[in-house]
């Protein structure tokens, strides 16, 4: 059974997988990675991850990575659950890098809202920490959530309605 993921495996994690590259890449952590490495959680159970350009030989090296490291490793991000934000890239917060691997935050919005449209309770926590953190901010939240609200009808899990109540519930909080 794999542990959970803190800080230091995490920091670990990056050092191990960034020597492995041989060309510029960039990862994105979303999810419990970014709630760890800003301190709104102490853990998560696992790193979910996007690799750009994807690369077979970092892909290869995970699974001994997950083992000796004692991690989870998901290939995950936003744009699995949501439609993708226009300027998401950009919008992605550096952390570091190493060897060839840059190493970033998955662009914040994109995070809160695919958190606000699943609505699990440490979800709604982390969007809140977002927020009191100054990583999002409601105006440019409620845009980019209209940006992509036409396109909601690719996701057949989503209730269009439902998301919306969330994001608004979520806006009238502040």
């Amino acid at each position: 059974m794999r542990r959970l993921t803190d800080a230091q495996r995490l920091d670990r994690f990056m050092e191990a997988l960034g020597k492995k590259a041989s060309r510029p890449t960039r990862l994105y952590f979303t999810g419990g990675a970014t709630a760890v490495l800003h301190g709104w959680r102490p853990t998560t159970i696992d790193l979910d991850i996007k690799i750009v350009p994807e690369s077979d030989e970092l892909l290869r090296a995970i699974p001994g990575l997950k083992e000796t490291l004692e991690i989870n490793v998901e290939l995950a991000s936003p744009e699995h659950f949501i439609p993708e934000l226009p300027g998401w890239s950009e919008r992605s917060l550096f952390i570091r890098q190493v060897g060839q691997v840059s190493f970033y935050h998955f662009d914040p919005y994109a995070q809160a809202l695919s958190k606000l449209e699943r609505g699990h309770t440490l979800d709604l926590q982390d969007v809140q920490a977002m927020r009191a953190g100054g990583l999002i901010e409601n105006a440019q939240l409620s845009r980019l959530f209209e940006t992509i609200e036409p396109d909601l009808y690719r996701y057949p899990a989503i209730d269009p309605r439902a998301f919306r109540a969330a994001l608004e519930a979520f806006l009238e909080e502040s």
